[in-house]
């Protein structure tokens, strides 16, 4: 029996253990790249400002027009006598053709319209960077969301078990007459609050895990830990200033707003454009059949010319429009420099959060590794009497939440530097790897 229960759940056994999604923060990205809405919304639409660009384009290559037109006219002849005794009515069949091809010579609307054009394909671009950097920045804080909810689920049950076995040996000591009821009761308590922490850690990790298989489209990712020891990667304080200059020159949204000031600009050049002449290069070639009337036949005519549009007056409309995009280009001038000086801003405070990580990270391993002398210490003085049952278990509750806030630091602290390369507008998909390589192979 025991051998046939065996064969019948090994298959269950081997689903279970197959049901999770090992893998690393890379291969989870990209994933995400392929699976992302918002991510691939932003990639369709810089796909399609490449056909806009080139929608524009046309307007400097020649357009070819067909013309046809059919008509019937009919007379009545008046009557005579000698030459029309009947009242005759005479019909008439007229057929033209023609094909006309123009080609610009002179536009400085259409150059700007161009211009304009590839402005907004490169502005699409920089929204696609910023939608590529939001996707390393939100894959990596709902993975690493997803290990701190595992290790304080681990924390808070390591904190119950403990808190388990101090309330056992409460009601021993209590049994023996060693201790009194208090010992018991304080355990007791404890014991109820670790149970309940853990059934919320529990609940955290479970809508944690939801998230990273929403944002991937798999069901029972596990995420790679950090392998141990843990080396996190240390900043120079003076990298501060590269990395402002960065940001003000790289960033996508400085490129957006310095791309918006350069569509303005060419937008003046469009209005002030209103007062130049136009040519164009003008090709004709047609034909005209006549049927029946007086004078039946087929005639062909070609031409080639050029066409020449002056404007002269347009009730001011040109001069106030010429007004109008000045003061919108100023207006683009105040957002780029606005744009820069919020990057900047960004970029020291995302530095200075990296580094406070970096310290929060070392104070809490030596916190660790003090609590953990601490607890055995108030473990010792306990079986010798010269400790209380309450300082076990504050020992035991400090320890385990030193644990479960060291673990989120250190994770705190690789996002941090993922957004402080964001904020610069230094970040790449490579970046992703320099944090992989940290993880459990």
């Amino acid at each position: 029996m025991p051998r046939l229960r065996q064969l019948l759940l090994a298959p269950l056994i081997f689903a279970a253990a197959s049901s999770s999604w090992s893998q690393s923060l890379q291969e989870v990205y990209e994933a995400a790249r392929g699976y992302d809405a918002s991510y691939l919304a932003a990639r369709a639409q810089a796909e399609s400002a490449q056909f806009r660009a080139a929608q524009a384009n046309a307007l400097r290559l020649p357009n070819v027009v067909a013309n046809g037109s059919a008509s019937r006219a009919e007379t009545d002849l008046p009557t005579n006598l000698l030459t029309n005794p009947t009242g005759e009515r005479i019909g008439t069949n007229v057929g033209n053709a023609e094909i006309v091809g123009r080609q610009p010579l002179f536009n400085r609307d259409n150059d700007a319209r161009i211009s304009q054009a590839d402005t907004l394909l490169q502005t699409a671009q920089a929204d696609l960077r910023t939608a590529e950097d939001e996707l390393i920045v939100r894959v990596a804080q709902t993975y690493f969301d997803v290990l701190v909810a595992q290790d304080a689920l681990a924390a808070a049950t390591a904190n119950r078990v403990a808190n388990g076995e101090q309330l056992a040996s409460a009601k021993r000591n209590f049994e023996v007459g060693t201790t009194t009821i208090t010992d018991t009761r304080e355990a007791q308590a404890r014991f109820d609050l670790g149970t309940a922490t853990e059934i919320a850690a529990d609940n955290d990790l479970r809508t944690k895990r939801v998230a990273l298989d929403q944002l991937i489209g798999r069901s029972n990712v596990a995420p790679k830990p950090l392998a141990v020891p843990v080396a996190l990667p240390v900043l120079a304080p003076s990298g501060i200033d590269d990395l402002v200059g960065q940001a003000q020159t790289n960033h996508p949204s400085v490129r957006k707003a310095d791309l918006a000031l350069m569509f303005a600009k060419i937008e003046t050049e469009r209005a002030r454009a209103g007062h130049l002449p136009t040519l164009d290069a003008v090709a004709r070639a047609g034909a005209t059949r006549v049927s029946g009337g007086s004078s039946p036949g087929t005639s062909s005519t070609y031409s080639l010319g050029v066409q020449l549009n002056m404007p002269i007056f347009s009730g001011y409309s040109v001069q106030n429009r010429v007004k109008e995009t000045l003061s919108l280009e100023e207006r683009s001038r105040n957002d780029l420099e606005a744009a820069r000086r919020g990057v900047a801003q960004a970029t020291r405070v995302n530095f200075f959060g990296y580094q406070s990580g970096q310290a929060q990270v070392k104070a809490l391993e030596a916190a660790e590794a003090s609590s953990k002398l601490a607890l055995e210490a108030t473990q010792l003085g306990y079986r010798v009497g010269v400790r209380v049952n309450l300082d076990v278990l504050n020992a035991q509750t400090q320890l385990f939440q030193t644990k479960r806030d060291l673990s989120k630091a250190r994770y705190d602290v690789l996002l941090s530097g993922l957004r402080l390369r964001q904020a610069s507008g230094t970040l790449l998909p490579t970046d992703i790897n320099a944090v992989n390589a940290m993880l459990v192979k």
